[in-house]
């Protein structure tokens, strides 16, 4: 099966790199002390461990090496020293810094001995909800939505909801939903609503990059996390245009949304999948068994994004829900990462730059967006992820207007777990005031 280089990138992307000669002689491992999270809070010195383990019989001096650098891999500063381990012997070691400037670090120990060298990374935070990455927006990025929503408003969304079969004893009714979007296009998703009288607050969730929204009712794992047997709550869960069940007119393969129609503002994939997720948001609003007052948004990665641009283009949403969020701080986002497929595309054909491409999604960045929302945001990070960098996922998160919370999980990559979702399902529920919420 040949992957998307998206895809390819998620899947091989190692953000602990590892050298490892003889490695199993001397066992490393870095923390963060005290802040278990890996982030400092401003004026507290980053304070790094080196935890060492001298596995073999004879004693061994180790050189210790830690280079310290930004998260655009900018060099700021280097320390040696040397520790002689006694054999079976164990240790731990610091190295600490006083860091200016909010943001994140990558902290790199490398330790060598006569026959052996390893090597480990760690990246750090520092007073992240002080970081504010300039502002790129334009000056008619309001008019340009505006404008969006006005031709979206002029689509007549004939909704279609088709029921699916259910057990007698299930505690909700599933229903496939249809509707049109901008441009005429047929987008779905599943609703599921709780059988007993309502109105019930939502939960709507939203894709991540070429991810297939399915019912959440239907797969145990995430039953566990977001226990519908509760009866209190509908979950909608939409595929935008070219995802899931929401293939009809817009394809999902290949899977290059990002670069479709990124010539123009006007046409991009993206204008169109925000204004699908604002018809989601029409749906509900549509519907006498939802609560209009109690409307989140929630998803992983694109859908991270998308919360964040529901939130911000559709103040009929009450909470909004990202985790480790893509679409956000374009300019930060290429120096942090390496997309061969952008730097592909902007190369086929002459007339496209960074300068004219950095433009045109700047009308989708949702850190621009982001002084728009107004409901409490409720965030998770991934400390060492590579593929959406804890910096972008700060910047819309610092610019959003509302309260706001996050989560920094300093071991995650890009994905916060299970343990995540059901926090920020139980945060979900006890903002919504329901009973049993923690």
């Amino acid at each position: 099966m040949k992957l998307n280089p998206f895809f390819k990138a998620l899947l091989g992307c190692l953000l602990f790199p590892t050298l490892l000669i003889g490695a199993e002689e001397i066992k490393m491992g870095i923390d963060t002390g005290s802040f278990a999270d890996g982030i400092f809070p401003q004026g507290q010195k980053a304070e790094l461990g080196l935890s060492l383990e001298n596995r073999m019989k004879v004693d061994a001096k180790v050189k210790i090496d830690w280079q310290l650098e930004t998260d655009e891999k900018q060099p700021m500063a280097a320390h040696a020293q040397e520790k002689v381990l006694r054999a079976g012997e164990e240790i731990r070691v610091t190295f600490e810094r006083k860091l200016s400037e909010p943001g994140f670090y990558w902290v790199t120990a490398t330790c060598s001995w006569e026959d052996g060298k390893a090597s480990s990374s760690m990246q750090v935070g520092y007073a992240p909800q002080q970081l504010r990455s300039p502002l790129t927006a334009q000056p008619d990025l309001r008019a340009f939505w505006d404008h969006s929503l006005a031709e979206l408003a002029k689509v007549e969304p004939r909704y279609k909801v088709v029921p699916q079969p259910t057990k007698a004893d299930d505690p909700v009714q599933v229903y496939e939903v249809e509707m049109f979007s901008l441009g005429e296009v047929r987008v779905r998703g599943w609703y599921e609503v709780p059988k007993k009288p309502g109105p019930h607050p939502v939960l709507l969730r939203v894709p991540g990059y070429g991810q297939n929204m399915r019912p959440v009712g239907r797969f145990k794992n995430t039953r566990a996390v977001m226990p519908l047997d509760r009866q209190d709550m509908i979950v909608f869960s939409f595929n935008v245009r070219g995802h899931g069940n929401s293939q009809e007119d817009v394809k999902g393969k290949p899977g290059n949304y990002w670069i479709r129609g990124l010539d123009d503002k006007e046409g991009y994939f993206y204008q169109g999948a925000y204004m699908d997720c604002v018809r989601a948001v029409d749906f509900l609003f549509s519907r006498k068994e939802v609560d209009r007052k109690r409307i989140a948004v929630g998803g992983s990665s694109q859908g991270g994004g998308f919360s964040f641009a529901s939130a911000a283009l559709d103040q009929r949403v009450s909470l909004c829900v990202p985790d480790v969020p893509f679409l956000a701080d374009w300019e930060k986002y290429f120096k942090t990462t390496n997309w061969p497929e952008m730097n592909k595309w902007i190369a086929a054909k002459e007339s496209r730059t960074w300068k004219s491409t950095l433009r045109t999604l700047s009308y989708f960045d949702t850190m621009n967006l982001a002084p728009w929302i107004k409901c409490p945001v409720f965030m998770g990070v991934g400390l060492q992820d590579g593929i959406c960098p804890p910096a972008t996922n700060f910047a819309p998160f610092n610019y959003a207007k509302g309260p706001k919370e996050y989560r920094v999980y300093p071991k995650a990559k890009h994905g916060v777990g299970a343990v995540h979702y059901k926090l920020a399902f139980d945060w979900t529920r006890r903002k919504f005031g329901l009973e049993n919420s923690p």
